[in-house]
């Protein structure tokens, strides 16, 4: 079933092309986008007798897929090079899906020790308590740690390409050559890494998820979320997760999400190029504690990121913190103009969070992150000129005027 995926084969055209074509059709009406479909039910056959209540093979029901939700999965696999994808209410419903669908009760999974909040405690409490599935969090840049951690049960290795929110980076060929040596299934979130940056299925793993609330949509409207991979392990999650838990994306999310991702590979070439420059920018003020972005030379990980990202940048996601206590950086925080207090990441506005040092991730953190705690900064698509204009009348506000270098 499809609603006109990419005609031709989507390695032979550029990313640009791809993301204004994929997954879009030609409407009965002559339309040349594909017509939003508000639509909960459709008609049925003269003899439905036959049918599978549960399938996914038709449209006639939208928790088991809609018009709206095809054409923007035809998209996101091609963006990502996969097969197949399915697409869901939320980011961390993408990421339960998988959970939910590969992993049972007794089997035991390899978890990063640096991951998005709601993968944590979905790994640390909420699995684990219900269903009597174990995990155990390592340091996916350490290897041989990784290696030690599994075990005959281990059914997953469950990373981020770059880590929320200390922006760590995992070798993802690495790893999915020490899950596959020990029959187990590599998970990559790349929500800080979308397509064109980069294709974590290119590199070995087997499913990547991502948010599409943020880059991938790309205008802090509307929330979804998608997992892409083999068939094989696609449709499991369709049939289970989708259809009989029911975390399924709405008509019109998926429709915004579809336009969204139309000009995704513009929007992130502006937002890589304003964070390079204003996480140089900041690293060089001594009134910043530190600054935590792949695309600096003094990042952990700088040269494996330049290898596995290919030069096409580096991300929108950087972490940094002033000089002082929570309470200078929440004056900092206030003292912004431009860029906004405000949860969520990959948004068109810029967007900026204070996280204290509480909580039981925090103890994987790096040491500054420890100390200071830290501001998780998502570059948007402002004038770079007014952002860094911003950062500086904030910190003058915050500490006082001083010599720019």
């Amino acid at each position: 079933m499809t609603a006109g995926p990419y005609p031709v084969d989507p390695r032979t055209v550029g990313d640009r092309t791809l993301c204004v074509h994929a997954g879009n059709s030609v409407s009965e009406s002559g339309a040349i986008r594909t017509p939003i479909t508000m639509a909960n039910s459709y008609h049925l056959p003269d003899d439905p007798s036959t049918m599978d209540w549960s399938g996914t093979d038709r449209l006639f029901y939208s928790r088991n897929s809609g018009a709206n939700q095809i054409a923007l999965q035809d998209k996101l696999a091609a963006l990502d090079r996969g097969e197949e994808a399915v697409a869901l209410a939320s980011g961390v419903a993408a990421l339960h899906a998988i959970f939910f669908t590969h992993v049972s009760a007794g089997d035991h999974v390899v978890v990063s020790d640096t991951t998005y909040e709601a993968t944590y405690k979905l790994w640390s409490t909420l699995l684990p308590r219900k269903y009597g599935i174990e995990a155990t969090f390592v340091d996916v840049t350490d290897h041989d740690a990784v290696r030690a951690a599994i075990r005959p049960t281990t059914r997953l290795v469950v990373t981020e390409a770059v880590a929320n929110p200390t922006t760590k980076v995992a070798d993802i060929a690495a790893l999915a050559d020490i899950a596959h040596d020990k029959g187990a299934l590599l998970v990559v979130d790349s929500t800080f890494t979308p397509p064109p940056l980069y294709r974590p299925l290119t590199d070995g793993a087997d499913l990547v998820a991502h948010s599409l609330t943020k880059y991938i949509n790309g205008h802090g409207d509307a929330m979804g979320g998608a997992v892409i991979g083999r068939r094989e392990l696609i449709e499991p999650i369709r049939a289970e997760a989708m259809v009989d838990v029911g975390g399924v994306i709405s008509p019109f999310n998926a429709w915004l999400i579809s336009r969204g991702a139309i000009t995704l590979p513009l929007r992130l070439a502006a937002h890589q190029s304003s964070a390079q420059r204003l996480a140089a920018m900041l690293a060089d003020d001594d009134r910043i504690a530190f600054v935590a972005y792949p695309g600096l030379p003094t990042h952990p990980q700088h040269d494996l990121a330049t290898r596995q990202f290919g030069g096409r940048g580096f991300g929108g996601m950087m972490a940094f913190a002033v000089r002082g206590t929570p309470a200078d950086q929440n004056r900092f925080v206030s003292n912004l103009r431009v860029i906004t207090s405000a949860v969520s990441l990959g948004h068109d506005e810029s967007l900026i969070v204070h996280v204290g040092t509480d909580g039981p991730r925090v103890a994987a953190y790096p040491e500054e992150f420890r100390r200071y705690g830290h501001l998780r900064f998502s570059v948007g698509l402002e004038d770079p000129d007014d952002l860094e204009h911003d950062l500086r009348s904030a910190l003058d506000a915050t500490f006082g005027r001083r010599p720019h270098r």
